[in-house]
């Protein structure tokens, strides 16, 4: 509604009025849920409310932790988040963008006060070649044993259709 409270209505005769007008008009019509109780979670639960709406909007848990708490787990899980990384200059981008958000919070801290510290670039970095040259030489493997047995798809020895077409443009020209 773009109609503005006049001046000597009082706020309260003012809303009424604009639901009565919005019924009338049938805005309240066909709505979802209509008829429904209203849903509760657990009645002993007094945040079903908020774990409803981190279902409802796919948010992690974690979102509701204070500042701290979420870079303590950042850390945490640092050897899966570097492992998934395959360039150098990445890891070290994702290390260094997490120290910047440490830094900022010791500078300006909000409760509960953790003990935190930037992490070390260069160790986390030795790491992370370590176990990057690992999974490296275990993708490589893989793909040899894979290729000394071809199979398609499908499971079957018969080449793939793009094999066959592929033949089939090399042997035109």
């Amino acid at each position: 509604m773009t109609e503005r409270k006049k001046p000597g209505v009082t706020f309260e005769s003012w809303v009424d009025k604009q639901i009565r007008q919005a019924q009338d008009n049938g805005a309240f019509e066909g709505l979802e849920g209509t008829g429904k109780p209203i849903p509760v979670g657990d009645p002993g639960d007094e945040l079903w409310w908020v774990r409803g709406y981190l279902k409802r909007e796919n948010l992690p848990a974690d979102a509701l932790l204070p500042t701290a708490l979420q870079l303590r787990k950042e850390i945490e899980r640092l050897p899966a988040t570097l492992i998934g990384i395959r360039r150098e200059d990445s890891a070290r981008d994702v290390l260094d963008e997490l120290n910047a958000r440490i830094v900022d919070w010791i500078r300006f801290p909000t409760p509960p006060v953790v003990p935190l510290a930037p992490v070390d670039v260069e160790t986390w970095m030795e790491s992370w070649r370590t176990n990057r040259a690992e999974v490296d030489r275990l993708e490589r493997e893989h793909r040899s044993q894979s290729a000394a047995t071809p199979t398609n798809a499908r499971g079957s020895d018969a080449p793939s259709w793009w094999t066959r077409l592929r033949g089939k443009i090399v042997r035109e020209r």
